[in-house]
């Protein structure tokens, strides 16, 4: 096992009703903005739940934080933190909103030119405002780690940050609030949440045979509940079930001290940047042509996957070539569909995306061994 720091000041309220709570985790004298997206929240009641918890509170709200959240939005929340002279953020939402607030606790007290800065890690984040979480649609594990995406319209980018600083105080996550999402959005966060844990398990084994078991049970758990859901999205136990994998897949535990890939989220931003795919349904197309291009360095933890997970026997090679099979009907099975033809996009895009990643990163994966024309074949092999 690889040496590794564990840090984790995020304190959760799960279950029926913790909306109700967060006065108890909010300073009475703190001056609060909320942050949502487009309004869904009030449709379903949970806008309602929040402005009761929070009677006498000083609130300012912010509207319209988008689906893969933009900097030039994020700039204007900014402008109306300090103009407000707020001192705490809530994001009620998903993880957009969530990782929107991130960078606008960050930006609002950076102290450069221009905050895009801040992400790709280029400028570290220092003192950011403090800020708590309602989540309403699990899937980015936004909510219990430091990590955040942002797309910038001008220069054509989506970049990533992650700091200790921007880490929630607090995360409410109540599997009622999420009832009323479509189930495009559902199933999204389930297929999200599955390749987070991949990216992290499917890689070098560095004997970590405890983190090894906990991937392999989220995992099992997203591959057991996301039928019932589907059969019965009011089902409350195995929204719950789905809510707390996907926090466990990105709440950086599993990823103690193993060694991390990260390449098909690296290249899924990009598709989502040239042609507005859903980030889940980029995912969905990646990773199984990866692990085909991979299977030979992935082997020994992919013929693992195929046993313990998908309950397969075998020769390794057989195993890891079904595993990454079954990977594959499971997306189909849940209605994600894993080929660029079905979204009538050719294969010029294998181009661009790997020109722009390769020439801002360098080559990627865990293996360093994912250049420009490797990932050119991995998308080709996706058409």
């Amino acid at each position: 096992m690889n040496n590794f720091t564990y840090y984790n000041p995020t304190t959760i309220l799960f279950g029926k009703g913790s909306i109700a709570e967060i006065n108890t985790l909010l300073p009475l004298d703190s001056k609060i903005m909320i942050l949502a997206g487009g309004g869904s929240i009030k449709s379903n009641g949970v806008y309602r739940q929040v402005r009761e918890a929070l009677t006498g509170y000083s609130l300012v709200e912010f509207w319209g934080i988008q689906p893969n959240p933009e900097y030039e939005t994020c700039l204007e929340a900014v402008r109306k933190v300090k103009k407000n002279q707020v001192d705490y953020l809530l994001a009620v939402g998903g993880g957009s909103v969530l990782d929107a607030t991130k960078f606008i606790a960050a930006a609002t007290l950076y102290e450069g030119n221009d905050p895009w800065d801040i992400m790709g890690n280029r400028s570290s984040v220092k003192p950011a405002l403090p800020l708590g979480v309602i989540l309403t649609l699990p899937a980015t594990g936004s909510e219990a780690n430091g990590n955040a995406v942002i797309s910038r319209k001008e220069t054509s980018q989506k970049l990533a940050v992650s700091s200790l600083t921007l880490w929630p105080k607090f995360a409410v996550l109540d599997p009622e609030t999420t009832y009323s999402l479509p189930e495009r959005q559902t199933i999204n966060g389930i297929v999200d949440a599955f390749v987070h844990v991949t990216e992290q398990y499917l890689t070098n084994d560095v004997n970590t045979p405890l983190q090894d078991r906990q991937a392999e049970g989220i995992l099992l758990t997203l591959i057991e509940e996301a039928p019932k859901i589907k059969a019965d999205p009011n089902n409350y136990e195995a929204r719950a079930n789905i809510m707390w994998s996907a926090t466990n897949a990105l709440n950086t535990l599993i990823g103690c001290g193993v060694v991390q890939d990260w390449a098909t989220h690296m290249i899924g931003h990009e598709l989502t940047v040239l042609h507005g795919l859903d980030h889940a349904r980029t995912l969905a197309i990646v990773l199984p042509s990866l692990l085909r291009f991979q299977k030979e360095h992935k082997m020994g933890k992919l013929a693992q996957y195929g046993r313990r997970v998908w309950g397969l026997s075998g020769a390794d090679e057989l195993v890891a070539e079904e595993a990454i099979n079954k990977t594959e009907k499971f997306f189909r099975k849940t209605g994600i569909r894993t080929k660029f033809s079905e979204y009538g996009i050719d294969a010029q895009t294998c181009l661009v995306a790997a020109e722009r990643l390769t020439s801002r990163m360098g080559p990627v994966g865990e293996q360093g061994n994912l250049t420009r024309e490797a990932i050119e074949t991995i998308l080709k092999n996706s058409q």
